[in-house]
């Protein structure tokens, strides 16, 4: 049973249908790519995932259980968790707390213990913290937990922004173009982490990307979005060699 199955998903905004019969399956532990041209309805796919949009039709199965329509909240809960194309950190909150945002779902107290002070609050602070910290050396970021997020180089920003939604404990991870902005260094480097974070958290990752270079070099699977329908799916290699692919998306 794949982890992810979306079936005859659809949207329509007034006349415009933006996404149309959408499908895709996504093993557990897969690395897998969604493309496309600008405006194929890609950030559409992952807003109708993750609850932004509730679908017209169609419906999502994430790991047995149907999550179609249920909000971005409890969609969470349920195990997806995202990126941004823009970086959506807590600017002026440190490293380590944006991290703690992440963590909320999991470690909890009442609202009088936290104002009383009172000897749980501590207790899962604590553990919240050691958690936090513990993330954060996976990304090498756990010497700038005392900075403010906005201090990071871009580069460390993306990496923080993953770390937090790593934080929620998900089944499933969107990265929604993470090389945006990114020099050819900084994209290489985040191939590795991407490919860590797979391995070490034994994750399974979609994600959107415009960088062939590094669909090329990490996704073992693609799904090709064109005018908001499947064009094409596949093993990477076949779908970048496909002549469909390189018209629509590619330019040639």
């Amino acid at each position: 049973m794949a982890l992810l199955e979306v079936k005859n998903l659809g949207i329509s905004f007034g006349g415009l249908r933006a996404v149309d019969d959408f499908h895709m399956e996504i093993e557990q532990g897969q690395l897998y790519g969604l493309i496309g041209p600008n405006g194929a309805g890609k950030t559409t796919v992952f807003n109708l995932l993750t609850g932004v949009y509730e679908p017209t039709d169609g419906y999502i199965m994430l790991d047995g259980e149907n999550i179609t329509g249920k909000k971005t909240i409890e969609i969470n809960k349920h195990g997806i968790a995202r990126t941004f194309q823009n970086i959506r950190l807590f600017s002026e909150l440190t490293v380590l707390d944006n991290v703690k945002v992440g963590l909320h779902n999991h470690y909890k107290y009442s609202t009088l213990t936290g104002i009383l002070r009172l000897p749980r609050y501590y207790k899962v602070e604590k553990e919240m913290n050691e958690r936090a910290m513990e993330l954060l050396k996976v990304f090498d970021l756990d010497k700038e937990a005392d900075y403010k997020a906005s201090n990071l180089p871009y580069g460390k920003q993306r990496k923080l922004e993953i770390a937090r939604a790593l934080a929620t404990d998900p089944k499933l991870l969107l990265l929604d173009e993470p090389a945006a902005g990114m020099n050819p260094n900084e994209t290489l480097e985040l191939m590795k982490t991407i490919r860590f974070v797979r391995d070490k958290f034994h994750m399974t990752i979609l994600l959107i990307e415009h960088d062939m270079k590094l669909v090329s070099g990490i996704c073992e699977k693609l799904t090709v979005l064109n005018f908001g329908q499947v064009l094409t799916e596949g093993p990477t290699a076949e779908v970048l060699k496909d002549p469909k692919v390189i018209t629509a998306y590619l330019g040639e």
